[in-house]
C-alpha cells in the first residue's frame, strides 16, 4: 500500500466520520431543548463543514476550496455571532417583561 493510497483512505474514514457527527449536531440543532444548545450546535456545524472542504482541498488537490474554506469561517461566524445576539435581545426583552408584569402585581 502506498503512502498516497493510505492518505486517501484516511481522508475518506474522515469525511465518513464528519458525515455522522454532521447528522448528530443536525438532531440536537432541531430537539434543543435550549435555544443555546442550537446556537452551540449551528456553531459545530459550521466548524465541521469548515474541516470537511479543507479535507476536500487536500484529498482533491484543489487549492481554490482552502479560499473557499476562508469565507464560509468568516460567513459561519458572522452568522452565529447575530444569532447569539438576537438571543441575547430577546432574553433581555423576555426579563424586562416578567420585571413589569411582577412589578404590576403588586
Amino acid at each position: 500500500m502506498s503512502v498516497e493510497q493510505a492518505y486517501r483512505t484516511l481522508f475518506t474514514g474522515m469525511l465518513i466520520a464528519l458525515s455522522v457527527t454532521l447528522l448528530l449536531c443536525l438532531v440536537r440543532a432541531i430537539i434543543g431543548p435550549r435555544i443555546a444548545d442550537r446556537i452551540v450546535s449551528v456553531n459545530m456545524i459550521g466548524t465541521q463543514v469548515i474541516v470537511a472542504i479543507a479535507t476536500l482541498a487536500i484529498l482533491l488537490s484543489e487549492s481554490w476550496l482552502a479560499d473557499i474554506c476562508i469565507i464560509y469561517a468568516m460567513l459561519s461566524f458572522i452568522g452565529v455571532v447575530v444569532l447569539t445576539k438576537v438571543y441575547m435581545g430577546v432574553h433581555a426583552e423576555h426579563e424586562r417583561r416578567k420585571k413589569q408584569d411582577g412589578e404590576e402585581t403588586r
